[in-house]
């Protein structure tokens, strides 16, 4: 007869191998070998006396157990590390480095500095606006402690959601019609410039590119000059701007990930753990239950 103490752990390893993706990936975010997920794993479907995950050489799948079981895992994490989190409201202490692009400082991190200095008052928050090109090694050398950016690679990162990258223009200079197309981009090596190359490339759209940016001030400066149409995440497109499509002879451009990182050295840190649960109330856009 199965076990009905479904731990902690167990829950922890299986909800985080569903939002990696893999085994491998989990292992990252939890700083635990895979083995030791797997057996973890191996428990919890011992426990429930099914089969939680398919394992495939490719793939990870739910099976119908599993399903069941990932809404009350989520519940059921979110409520300790809730508990935790309020137990050490009044005492929580030291410093955390956040990292954000500046695409999404405004529009998404700023709820969350706004309700973790209001829970965690004690806590000193130093704010890094890098693109993700740079806060990705930044986190990964322990330079900043945890970081809201856009995936790039699979498995990196805890799912957040996703931003549609778009294209845009200002309407009184129709910059669109020229041809070769003048563009304005991100700054090489950034997900979202080879994924709007590979896209024109595709469409065999003749383009030339006017302006490189680390930051959207620069997209700004060349659609407001009528120098460029620009691409954008979506949130960062400032009224007054034309959205551009098929109509325009404008390619579509895919979804951008955005997940959270963490460097290996905040594991354990009570003020990462507190801004990390955070993060995954306001911004993560797959319930937590």
């Amino acid at each position: 007869m199965p076990a009905t103490d479904l731990q902690l752990d167990w829950l922890r390893a299986f909800v985080a191998t569903v939002d990696a993706g893999s085994l491998t990936a989990a292992g990252r975010q939890l700083h635990r070998s895979q083995s030791a997920l797997s057996m973890q794993i191996a428990k919890l479907e011992q426990a429930v006396g099914r089969p939680v995950l398919l394992r495939t050489p490719r793939r990870l799948d739910l099976t119908a157990a599993g399903r069941e079981l990932l809404g009350h895992a989520r519940r059921l994490v979110a409520q300790h590390d809730e508990a935790v989190q309020a137990m050490q409201r009044d005492t929580l202490r030291g410093r955390l480095s956040v990292g954000v692009p500046e695409d999404y400082a405004v529009p998404y991190i700023a709820p969350v500095l706004r309700a973790f200095a209001q829970r965690h008052a004690a806590v000193e928050l130093n704010l890094v606006c890098q693109q993700s090109t740079m806060l990705i090694p930044r986190v990964l050398r322990g330079e900043v402690d945890i970081a809201v950016v856009t995936r790039d690679r699979a498995g990196r990162g805890r799912p957040l959601f996703e931003e549609p990258l778009v294209w845009a223009g200002a309407p009184r200079f129709e910059a669109w019609r020229q041809t070769p197309l003048p563009i304005a981009l991100y700054e090489p090596g950034s997900t979202a410039r080879s994924a709007a190359l590979r896209s024109l490339s595709a469409r065999k759209r003749a383009y030339r590119i006017v302006c490189d940016s680390a930051s959207p001030a620069g997209m700004l400066a060349a659609v407001e000059s009528g120098l460029a149409v620009a691409l954008f995440s979506r949130c960062s497109v400032p009224p007054g701007f034309e959205l551009l499509g098929e109509r325009q002879g404008l390619p579509p451009l895919p979804m951008q990930q955005v997940v959270l990182l963490r460097s290996r050295a905040s594991a354990g840190s009570p003020p990462a753990d507190a801004m990390a649960l955070q993060m995954l109330q306001t911004l993560a856009r797959q319930p937590l239950g």
